[in-house]
């Protein structure tokens, strides 16, 4: 499954890597983009494995507003 997120509040390089860890360390994660440019962080997942909802709050738990 393919998922993308609009988050706000992601400026830079670190923004990124802190995102992306976040994600990648749930289980069913496979694959994280994130555009700085766009404010979109893309997903490909197992839907069997991870929830939107854990996906969404991760990336809240970083800092980030997930609209």
């Amino acid at each position: 499954m393919n998922l993308t997120f609009q988050v706000e509040g992601m400026s830079c390089n670190h923004c990124k890597m802190a995102v992306t860890n976040a994600l990648k360390e749930l289980d069913g994660v496979e694959k994280v983009e994130v555009s700085l440019e766009k404010g979109t962080v893309e997903v490909e997942y197992d839907d069997k494995k991870v929830t939107i909802e854990k996906m969404k709050n991760a990336i809240e738990d970083q800092g980030y507003d997930v609209k």
